[in-house]
């Protein structure tokens, strides 16, 4: 059974007045979630939403981003606002007053705000030899000032088997133990808080014999409770235990530099490399 059913099949807007209680019956099983506040829902969106996804996924989606590192191999990421007209729909609502509703409700954060910009969100889709290690994600929204509090995962591979890897992994703070091991299956939805210690990520790299991708929506939202007490960091990777995992010593190192040299230093050098760069 569908768990949005509130959600227009067709235009994938959702009622405001269906929308007002669901998912509180997940609340209490998600803020007991370890090793951080989490849920996994099967069957999200009506099966007519999760067709057009697929249908439209690489048509019109205008590629946003594309990484090949140590951390992050054969990953690629396409913007909502250059996707087919009904898939930017669907976004829009994501963005939506009743979908935050639902959130709220599973969540129990209050005020959730959207993204417009849809900074790193979209469609994230991980070819064959590819992954993501275990990271913490960035907490702060410079441009419009904002505490991300929210992840929403939505997975669009059929018929997916744990040996096509590609599973997403919920790590210790401590990354002692791997706590969640979730194979990424069609309309498949994990929510999650976004703290500097939600330490996530899909690891095992992507082997479908036939060469399919993983997909999948990514969504994410924030709060207005970013305040100067804060530590602002941008994506922070972690290497598991007894494995040749890559930490990214180079952003280790600015964010280093950032703590250690004065503010006014710091402006003097932004200064001379605009000068430089003109």
């Amino acid at each position: 059974m569908t768990f949005l059913t509130a959600m227009d099949p067709q235009t994938g807007f959702v009622d405001r007045s269906a929308a007002h209680k669901i998912g509180l019956e997940h609340r209490e099983a998600y803020n007991a979630g370890e090793p951080f506040p989490h849920i996994m829902i099967d069957d999200f969106l009506p099966p007519e939403i999760i067709a057009k996804c697929l249908e439209h996924f690489h048509h019109g989606g205008g590629e946003a981003a594309s990484y090949s590192r140590p951390q992050e191999k054969q990953k690629h990421e396409y913007r909502p606002d250059e996707m087919h007209p009904e898939l930017r729909q669907l976004f829009y609502s994501f963005n939506s007053l009743p979908f935050i509703k639902v959130l709220e409700n599973i969540t129990g954060i209050e005020g959730l705000i959207p993204d417009p910009y849809f900074r790193g969100a979209g469609f994230h889709e991980i070819r064959n030899g590819g992954h993501l290690s275990v990271h913490a994600d960035f907490n702060h929204h410079v441009s419009m000032n904002l505490e991300r509090r929210i992840n929403l995962l939505i997975y669009l591979n059929e018929d997916w088997k744990p040996e096509y890897g590609g599973q997403l992994e919920l790590w210790a703070n401590d990354m002692s133990k791997c706590h969640h091991s979730i194979v990424p299956m069609i309309n498949r939805a994990v929510i999650f808080n976004t703290t500097s210690f939600s330490n996530h990520g899909n690891p095992n790299p992507v082997n479908h014999p036939d060469g399919i991708s993983r997909k999948s929506i990514a969504l994410y939202y924030y709060t207005s409770t970013w305040d100067e007490t804060k530590r602002s960091h941008t994506t922070q990777f972690r290497a598991r235990p007894k494995t040749e995992d890559k930490i990214d010593w180079a952003v280790k190192g600015r964010e280093l530099a950032a703590d250690l040299i004065p503010p006014i230093i710091q402006r003097g050098l932004r200064s001379l490399k605009a000068k430089k760069s003109n």
